[in-house]
C-alpha cells in the first residue's frame, strides 16, 4: 500500500545475514559434522585468531577477544563450545565468494555470498546462516536494499511479489531461493533434515520450524548528512521495500502508529546517528556514522549481536518444540514420553535459559529487547507450568499404579493368611507327584493356585522393574 512518499537515500553499504532454523533427524549430528568437514567447512573456535577476518567479507573483522569479553564467562560452554561438545551451539563455517543476482519484476539485485554458517545445537535443532552483501556499481537505493532482503528471505514463493522472483548464478536460473541455497551453497544438508513436521502439510517442500521465511540481520549505512526519519526506521523494521509497480511500499499510513511501533521495537541510545530495530523476523541496524565507526558497527552485527540473536532464536525454537511435545504427550499418554519431556524441560531450564548473558550495558539492553520481542519469557513461563502439570500427572499415575499393586498384594496376603501355603508347601518338597493333586480338597486347590500365581506375579514384577530400569538407562545414555 502506497501511503506516503519519503526521501529515497542511497546507502553506502548494505549487509545482510539470512538465518534458517531447521530440525535434525535424531542421532545424526556426528554424521552431519563429518560430512561438513569433508565439504571444507571449518569448525569455529574462539582461540583460532586466524578466523577473525575469514568469513565476513572485505574490510570486516570480528575480534574474538572482544566477543569473549562481551559475554559472561559461564555462557562460553554454550556459545563457544569445544568441537566435540554436543551440549553447546557448535558452529561450522565455510568461506565463499559466490556471485549471483536476485531478479524480480522490475529490478536486478547483484549480491555476493561471503560465507555460510551451520550451527548444530542441542534438542536436534540447527541453524543455517548466509552472509550476503548487496553489490552495485553505484550506491544502493534504500528501498531496493530493503526489497532485496524481503525477497531473499522467502525460501519459497508465497505471494505475488515472489512469483516473478528468481536467482541467477553462473548462467543458471533457480526459480526459488531454496533451490539456490540447497543446490549451490549447502547441498549436503538436506538429507539430515527432520521431515516429520511435513506429514500434515500439503504444499511444503522443506520442514520449516517457523514458516517459509528466513530471519534477517541487516546493516544499512546511510550518508553522514542524511536524516534517518521515522518512516525509514519503520520500513526497515517491517522490510517494506517496493510494491508490484516498483513504487515505495509503506505498510502503514498513520505517523503516530509508526512512532508507537518504533518506540516499542527500537533501541535509540545513539540516535539520531544509529538505530537498532527488532521485529519478529528481522534485526536491523541503521546508521549514518563515519565509515570507520560504521565498519565497527557492522563487525558487531557479525559478532556480538549475531550470537545474542542466535541464542534468543535457539531459546525460542526449543521452547516452541517443548510446548508442541507437551500436546503430543497429552494425546499419547505414554510414560516414557512424559519422562523424556520432563527431562528435556529440566535440562533446558538448567543449561540454556540464561537470564543474563551480556556483561555490557548496551548489549544487555539489546539482548533483553530481542527476548521481549520473541516472547521468550512468556514461553518459558508456559513451559515451566507444563513441567508442573507433567509432575502432577506423573504423580497421579504413579499413585494409581502403586494403589493397584498394593491391592493385588493385599489380596494375596489375605488369602495366604486365611488358607496358609503350608497346606501344599510340604507336598512341593522334593520330587513332586502330580497325582496327589487329585486328592486335594477345595481349600488346598485355592492354596495351590495362590502359591503359583503369587510366584508368577512376583517374577513378572521383578522382570518389569529390571526391564524399565534397563530401558531408561539406555535411553538416557543415547540422549546424552
Amino acid at each position: 500500500m502506497i501511503v506516503a512518499q519519503c526521501e529515497e537515500p542511497d546507502l553506502r553499504k548494505a549487509l545482510f545475514q539470512f538465518i534458517f532454523p531447521f530440525s535434525l533427524e535424531q542421532d545424526c549430528q556426528e554424521k552431519l559434522w563429518d560430512s561438513l568437514l569433508q565439504d571444507d567447512y571449518i569448525p569455529f573456535r574462539l582461540d583460532d585468531l586466524e578466523l577473525e577476518n575469514k568469513f565476513y567479507g572485505p574490510g570486516c573483522r570480528v575480534s574474538h577477544r572482544d566477543m569473549e569479553r562481551y559475554f559472561l564467562p559461564f555462557t562460553n560452554h554454550v556459545l563457544f563450545p569445544d568441537n566435540q561438545n554436543p551440549e553447546g551451539l557448535r558452529r561450522l563455517s565455510k568461506p565463499f565468494k559466490v556471485e549471483a543476482s536476485l531478479l524480480s519484476r522490475q529490478l536486478r539485485f547483484p549480491f555476493t555470498v561471503y560465507s555460510v554458517d551451520i550451527f548444530l545445537c542441542p534438542f536436534d535443532t540447527g541453524f543455517l546462516t548466509l552472509r550476503v552483501e548487496l553489490k552495485d556499481d553505484e550506491e544502493i537505493p534504500f528501498s531496493q536494499a530493503i526489497e532485496f532482503a524481503d525477497r531473499m528471505r522467502h525460501l519459497q514463493d508465497t505471494n505475488k511479489l515472489d512469483l516473478k522472483t528468481y536467482v541467477e548464478h553462473e548462467g543458471k536460473d533457480y526459480a526459488e531461493v531454496e533451490d539456490f541455497v540447497f543446490q549451490v551453497l549447502t547441498p549436503h544438508l538436506l538429507p539430515y533434515l527432520d521431515r516429520s513436521p511435513m506429514e500434515s502439510t500439503h504444499f511444503e517442500k522443506l520442514p520449516f520450524l517457523m514458516d517459509e521465511r528466513m530471519f534477517v540481520i541487516g546493516f544499512c549505512a546511510f550518508p553522514e548528512d542524511f536524516d534517518i526519519t521515522i518512516i525509514h526506521r519503520y520500513r526497515a523494521a517491517r522490510l517494506d521495500g517496493l510494491d508490484l509497480n516498483g513504487k515505495t511500499r509503506i505498510g502503514a499510513s498513520h505517523i503516530p502508529y509508526m512512532e508507537e511501533y518504533c518506540q516499542r521495537y527500537e533501541y535509540d541510545r545513539w540516535a539520531p546517528n544509529t538505530y537498532y530495530l527488532t521485529d519478529d523476523t528481522c534485526f536491523m541496524c541503521l546508521t549514518r556514522e563515519k565509515p570507520e565507526t560504521s565498519t565497527r558497527l557492522a563487525n558487531q552485527m557479525y559478532g556480538e549481536y549475531y550470537y545474542g540473536l542466535m541464542l534468543n532464536l535457539f531459546q525460542r525454537i526449543v521452547l516452541l518444540k517443548l510446548s508442541i511435545s507437551y500436546s503430543q504427550v497429552q494425546l499419547k499418554r505414554k510414560q516414557e514420553h512424559t519422562e523424556d519431556l520432563i527431562r528435556d524441560i529440566t535440562r533446558f531450564s538448567a543449561k540454556y535459559y540464561f537470564v543474563e548473558i551480556v556483561s555490557q550495558t548496551q548489549g544487555r539492553e539489546i539482548f533483553h529487547q530481542l527476548r521481549d520481542v520473541y516472547g521468550n519469557e512468556e514461553l518459558f513461563v508456559d513451559v515451566k507450568q507444563t513441567l508442573n502439570d507433567l509432575y502432577m500427572y506423573q504423580e497421579n499415575r504413579t499413585s494409581k499404579q502403586s494403589s493397584y499393586l498394593l491391592t493385588i498384594l493385599t489380596i494375596y496376603t489375605v488369602i495366604s493368611g486365611i488358607f496358609g501355603m503350608n497346606q501344599v508347601i510340604e507336598d512341593l518338597k522334593g520330587d513332586f507327584d502330580w497325582s496327589i493333586i487329585h486328592s486335594y480338597s477345595s481349600f488346598q486347590w485355592v492354596a495351590l493356585i495362590v502359591t503359583f500365581s503369587g510366584l508368577t506375579v512376583a517374577l513378572l514384577l521383578v522382570i518389569g522393574v529390571l526391564w524399565h530400569w534397563g530401558r531408561d538407562f539406555l535411553r538416557r545414555q543415547r540422549r546424552e
